[in-house]
């Protein structure tokens, strides 16, 4: 049977899949196999290596555990400043006022050019030199800081294509009734667009994750991967480690997609659901000939339901 987009294949073609499928097996095992290989020839098998990641609590403990949670608390900050700073950013860009849209575009263009190491970097010079603050928390300032930046403003630019994405009619319906453009952007235009926003808001969200590990590389943060460094260095097991803080990214922005997922369908399903719903009994009544009489005509002198 046919699809719309392609046609079933033949014969011919059914058994050139199976042996582009079998050759892409045996190509996959080969390499799995030469990885086991060189980590077994590198002693990068043994238990003593691994046991501090999967049977140790101290390697979590002292090292991976804090470092997760520096990861999670710079992330999360910079989510929490990011968010409504790309929403206002991208709104301010569709304003009607020159004086407001040609700054925000040029904001959002500056930041969303630059790097995010270097904005990091940048901000951890800048409060090295013009802030009291400590030396201790000055790289989660910077990491925080570069972060915002960057990502505010790619978020505006998301925040700026979902709103142009929905139908003109829907400004225009506003208009119709007298709304202001202020009412029109908040009750109308915005919870529309948040649906069609959610998947690229949320992968940049797993974008800010993702790059608290700058930091560590470059500033000193002791987020995740930096603490990774200092478990392997102590344990001695460079590729365990690299393992571990794999799976907690992987789990981590797992459980972030999820969630956005199903805040989606949870959006989706309830602007299917809205609108007013109409009983049985209602039906009936509003089908029933006679039911509503017409104000113009005395009571048993109705006009009659259809035309003759």
């Amino acid at each position: 049977m046919s699809s719309v987009l392609y046609d079933n294949p033949g014969p011919a073609a059914k058994r050139r899949n199976l042996i582009w499928s079998i050759v892409f097996f045996i190509l996959l095992a080969l390499g799995l196999w030469w990885v086991w290989r060189v980590m077994d020839d590198n002693e990068q098998l043994e238990w003593a290596k691994w046991r501090p990641f999967l049977a140790g609590s101290e390697a979590w403990t002292t090292y991976l555990l804090p470092g997760l949670v520096n990861t999670l608390k710079a992330a999360a900050l910079a989510m929490v400043i990011a968010l409504p700073l790309g929403a206002l950013f991208g709104i301010g860009r569709l304003s009607d006022h020159l004086w407001v849209r040609i700054p925000a575009g040029a904001v959002v263009e500056f930041f969303r050019a630059i790097p995010v190491l270097i904005l990091m970097l940048f901000a951890n010079v800048f409060y090295d030199k013009f802030t009291d603050i400590s030396s201790e928390t000055r790289p989660l300032y910077a990491v925080v800081t570069g972060l915002v930046l960057y990502n505010a403003s790619v978020l505006a630019e998301v925040v700026r294509a979902g709103i142009l994405s929905l139908p003109k009619g829907q400004t225009e319906a506003a208009k119709a009734i007298g709304l202001r453009k202020g009412q029109t952007m908040r009750t109308i235009l915005l919870p529309q667009a948040v649906t069609a926003m959610l998947p690229a808001i949320v992968s940049q969200l797993v974008v800010i994750v993702k790059d608290t590990a700058l930091g560590g590389v470059m500033i000193g943060f002791a987020e995740l991967l930096n603490s990774r460094k200092t478990a392997a260095a102590f344990y001695a097991s460079v590729i365990p480690s690299f393992v571990a803080v794999a799976v907690v990214f992987i789990v981590l922005n797992f459980a972030l997609t999820s969630l956005a997922s199903w805040l989606e369908k949870r959006l989706r399903q309830a602007k299917k659901s809205t609108g007013a719903v109409v009983g049985v009994d209602a039906v009936g009544e509003l089908a029933t000939p006679g039911a509503q009489e017409h104000p113009d005509f005395p009571k048993g002198d109705q006009p009659p339901d259809k035309p003759v």
